[in-house]
């Protein structure tokens, strides 16, 4: 990350791993299936469904580790850009506050979720430049997070459904209003920066190391960033 002519990094995704594999274990699966049905006597006509049945489980496992970008994050000197299939969302460096594990209370203790949160100076850019589509992926995906450290006076266990979808639109520091899917983002990013400290979430799913590694790893780019180089 350092120097003029520092090439970008590309990040693989954990669950991009074994796709062409689980396509070819369903592919080979179905063809035993055939067979199976063909050959074999009708009392194992149950077994031959359970082989078809988990064939086209592996088939569609593959087909999506498949459909997904190549790389899932790509980090230069300038940014951190996530790729998705429905969509891309960028991080510009000097956007970016900190990188790190968001941590809930359990009892008296503090336990690291299995997640990679990214805390913003300002939304304005990061919001421009997520699709909706990857928009809504986000907020079904990251749900769960509104579980946690929920307040401890909410008797029902509900309150966190009125800010699930949080509609009301949301003025950026640039001025432009978000309605729709982007402001219910806007909101939750939020409502998560308040229980969780961090407004952007990756999943462990979408790196290829441990969360607490990887922030680990977004902090040293970031320091090399404002470090002086010097001359050999």
């Amino acid at each position: 990350m350092s120097g003029s002519s520092a090439e970008p990094i590309f990040i693989r995704a954990a669950s991009k791993s074994n796709g062409i594999t689980s396509i070819v274990i369903g592919a080979a699966g179905l063809a035993v299936s055939a067979l199976w049905f063909v050959v074999l006597p009708s009392w194992l006509f149950l077994a031959g469904i359970f082989i078809t049945s988990a064939s086209l489980v592996a088939l569609l496992i593959g087909y999506f580790k498949v459909r997904e970008p190549e790389f899932s994050l790509e980090i230069t000197k300038q940014h951190i850009v996530y790729r998705h299939r429905l969509g891309n969302w960028q991080i510009d460096w000097d956007n970016l506050q900190r990188a790190g594990c968001p941590r809930i209370r359990q009892g008296l203790t503090h336990v690291e979720l299995e997640t990679v949160g990214f805390k913003l100076t300002d939304y304005s850019n990061f919001l421009h430049s997520i699709s909706p589509r990857l928009a809504t992926h986000l907020l079904m995906e990251q749900r769960p997070l509104l579980l946690q450290n929920t307040d401890e006076n909410c008797a029902s266990g509900n309150c966190y459904e009125q800010t699930m979808f949080d509609d009301n639109h949301f003025k950026l520091s640039d001025g432009t209003v978000l309605t729709g899917v982007k402001a219910m983002l806007a909101n939750r990013m939020v409502e998560l920066r308040r229980r969780l400290g961090f407004d952007v979430y990756i999943a462990t799913s979408d790196i290829d190391r441990t969360p607490g590694e990887f922030a680990a790893f977004i902090a040293q780019c970031q320091q090399a960033r404002v470090t002086p180089q010097t001359a050999p």
